[in-house]
């Protein structure tokens, strides 16, 4: 195939997630849990038709109607990336469905989970389109289908007052770095006349250009992106959006926003890394989100509280890369926080329904239910990064980039804020292994959730001893 079918990805995606939107609207008698194994179905066929798309080779700017949108082989791994996420995410999703009727008493037994269902499928084909734009008007479109998608989810539980706090908050400042990225965007067209990145790459290179307005331009769209992500000072919304979001959403939003943002602020930077004045922008961003986002996870007591922390210092570790603008490094740590994050993520959902969020709910976890307590103990070894997992090769990549670059600083505070990590999620494992508890009843877990928590074990295991399949899957 060519590149110009790759956009066929994206429109599969939209149609399916309009399709389940019509049939939650019109069909009432359906069992709404159909629909959700019928999305995944739809985006496992998606993904698989993914691997027939070749990957374009040319980096001149396209012409025509697709002059925005790039299919390279960045941008087809990381629609892959964003379509299994969201296929973990719709599995969580199922599990999750007596909590969400709990929030709709008194109406139908499945109330609303159709449209929790089709709107992941929005957010997926946002993301796909994130990963593929090239053009600063594009990127703004595909961040607001994704935004505004996010915006519904994160306060789709309405009744819980916790949720409607997140969804507000998520709200303000999102909108808040839209107006940033916009101001960035035109003073960016101001000074050069281009919104592509491709040709603004060679109006930087051109000397009569207004250095100074371009130069903040990308301080405005970096702060913009920086919301994204999760970088300090930009940091504020994400602890109480993660805890009060309903929780595959607060998976979603820490897995595949943040890759789309990695992989956006990496194109966006591109032409910029000329600019010695980008690098240690970038420098002074890193630093403070490693150290602010390992303390703060610290004295947390609540696991997706402390799951949002610890997003943040993830954020920092990811930014080292882009420092060093590795783009390998940076994209094997985000298939790597992907396992690890999904993984404590989709025991958290099961654990949670029985007794609670918080670490202590899960003492005792390792007799009543050896299969979970193993699962999340490698999701936590693997965000610690303990050798033969993914994660801690994730930040072996990260750090001999930094290395090479001679960022001896990011090294030093990176290699200590990893003690601190060793501290914060070692108490989950400390509680489910040698902790006891009152509560004896064992967890259930569903056939297709125990499918899927054994696939993300065994993918940050063999991750963790064998990277070359994602390392090829990179080579440009």
């Amino acid at each position: 195939m060519s590149s110009i079918t790759a956009p066929i990805l994206e429109i599969a995606v939209l149609v399916l997630g309009m399709v389940i939107l019509m049939i939650e609207a019109f069909a009432e008698k359906v069992d709404k849990r159909v629909l959700a194994f019928a999305a995944i179905t739809g985006l496992a066929v998606v993904l698989v038709a993914s691997f027939f798309v070749a990957p374009s080779q040319s980096t001149s700017p396209a012409t025509g109607f697709w002059s925005f949108y790039t299919a390279d082989r960045l941008a087809i791994f990381f629609k892959q990336f964003a379509l299994v996420t969201t296929i973990f995410v719709l599995i969580m999703t199922i599990d999750y469905a007596p909590v969400m009727r709990s929030f709709f008493p008194g109406g139908p037994p499945q109330a609303s989970l159709g449209e929790f269902v089709a709107l992941p499928l929005f957010t997926c084909t946002g993301l796909m389109y994130l990963v593929s734009a090239i053009d600063f008007v594009f990127i703004f479109v595909a961040l607001e289908l994704v935004t505004v998608s996010f915006y519904v989810l994160v306060s789709f539980t309405r009744r819980n007052p916790m949720t409607l706090e997140a969804g507000t908050k998520y709200l303000i400042l999102s909108a808040l770095s839209t107006a940033f990225l916009v101001y960035g965007i035109a003073w960016i067209f101001g000074a050069t006349g281009q919104t592509n990145l491709y040709r603004l790459t060679a109006a930087l290179a051109n000397t009569g250009s207004n250095s100074g307005a371009v130069l903040l331009g990308m301080v405005f769209v970096l702060v913009a992106l920086g919301f994204k992500i999760a970088a300090v000072p930009f940091q504020i919304w994400v602890p109480d959006v993660y805890q009060g979001a309903p929780t595959p959403v607060t998976a979603y939003l820490s897995v595949g926003s943040k890759a789309a943002g990695f992989i956006v602020l990496l194109r966006v930077l591109q032409p910029f890394m000329n600019l010695p004045q980008t690098h240690r922008l970038v420098f002074v961003i890193a630093l403070p989100t490693l150290i602010y986002g390992n303390l703060a996870a610290l004295p947390q007591t609540n696991l997706k509280r402390l799951l949002a922390y610890s997003s943040i210092a993830h954020a920092g570790y990811l930014l080292i890369g882009v420092v060093c603008f590795d783009v390998r490094a940076i994209s094997f740590y985000l298939v790597a926080y992907l396992l690890m994050t999904l993984l404590s993520f989709a025991v958290l959902i099961i654990v949670a329904q029985q007794t609670g969020e918080e670490i202590s709910d899960f003492d005792g976890l390792a007799k009543r239910s050896p299969f979970l307590a193993f699962a999340m103990l490698i999701g936590m070894v693997s965000l610690a990064g303990v050798p033969f997992t993914a994660g801690f090769l994730g930040k072996f990549y990260i750090f001999y980039a930094a290395v090479l670059q001679r960022q001896i600083a990011l090294v030093v505070v990176g290699v200590i804020t990893v003690g601190c990590g060793f501290y914060y999620y070692l108490k989950v494992v400390l509680a489910m292994y040698w902790q006891s508890s009152s509560d004896v009843d064992a967890v259930p877990v569903n056939g297709l959730s125990r499918i899927a928590i054994t696939a993300l074990i065994i993918g940050t295991i063999w991750l963790g001893v064998y990277p070359q399949p994602i390392l090829e899957a990179l080579k440009r």
